[in-house]
């Protein structure tokens, strides 16, 4: 017997032009879905509107504008009516230790990482809660449960937008609005070559970890298993799953790094269980009455 076909969905996707969301669109318009697809330069995106026509709408974004934001939404909702899937993709790395790094540069990873995925999220939910649901999808990073010097200022981001989904997810739920986050490990995207580096490298930094990893990105050294085309297709399953994964690991690196991140964590907690406990209010009590001794009270009476 035949497995049914998926029904063709609408996706909202920013970074559109390179990276998991070039590839994304792709394969989407390429098994017959819409895709509205948002990109600093939509112009990148010419080669797949002519060959796809009218299943593929296109905006200008840079997700750092809020107000652009918004009227992006609005428009794309306007233009398509429902849509099923957002894919909140647009971001970049930032290599350099924390001092390495400006102002400027400081500012704009988080307005793009983090504020801009915040933002994304806020716009679309009164669309998604009126139609009755859809999927946030929220590309993280392995980087987002470990994390590499040299890499501060893009793993806060990376953790921030972590934090913000965990209890962002069980906010929306209620209105049937699943999230899921992506935690890709390396891969052979534009990645690098889109990231930053620090616009003011220290040679105190040279003979340490920062510089290590410096050397590392320069010379190619540093291994990349992921095959880009592969974890967008997972990304795209996903969004088929009745249920959606709250978060999607991606990459045989990701896996190995966050595992063993999560169990020495855990590990680090279990060890200071004890002291945990012992800073409750009542510790003295529990102490007690878990020996067999009279607490305070009882030995006052």
């Amino acid at each position: 017997m035949n497995t049914p076909a998926t029904p063709s969905k609408t996706w909202f996707i920013t970074g559109a032009s390179s990276g998991f969301g070039r590839r994304t669109t792709e394969l989407l318009l390429e098994r017959g879905d819409r895709v509205a697809a948002t990109a600093r330069r939509p112009e990148t995106l010419d080669d797949l509107a002519k060959r796809h026509g009218d299943r593929l709408w296109t905006a200008a974004l840079d997700v750092t504008d809020t107000a652009a934001v918004r009227r992006t939404v609005d428009e794309a909702f306007a233009a398509l009516g429902r849509i099923d899937v957002v894919l909140s993709n647009a971001g970049y790395g930032l290599f350099g230790a924390a001092e390495e790094v400006t102002d400027e540069q400081i500012g704009r990873q988080i307005d793009t990482n983090l504020v801009g995925s915040i933002q994304l999220a806020r716009a679309v939910v009164p669309y998604l809660r009126a139609q009755g649901g859809g999927r946030i999808i929220q590309l993280s990073s392995m980087g987002g449960q470990i994390a590499f010097p040299g890499l501060g200022l893009y793993h806060a981001t990376k953790w921030g937008i972590e934090g913000f989904y965990e209890a962002f997810a069980p906010e929306v739920a209620p209105f049937g609005i699943q999230t899921t986050l992506v935690e890709p490990g390396s891969a052979a995207t534009e990645f690098g070559g889109r990231s930053a580096a620090a616009a003011l490298p220290l040679e105190v930094y040279e003979a340490t970890p920062v510089g290590d990893l410096r050397r590392a990105a320069a010379a190619g050294g540093i291994p990349v298993p992921g095959d880009p085309v592969r974890m967008a297709r997972a990304i795209i399953d996903s969004a088929d799953l009745e249920q959606a994964p709250r978060r999607l690991l991606l990459g045989s690196d990701a896996y190995q790094a966050v595992t063993g991140a999560l169990a020495t964590r855990l590990a680090d907690l279990e060890a200071q269980k004890d002291l945990a406990y012992s800073t409750d209010a009542d510790a003295d009590a529990d102490a007690d009455a878990g020996s067999g001794r009279p607490g305070p009270a009882a030995a006052a009476s």
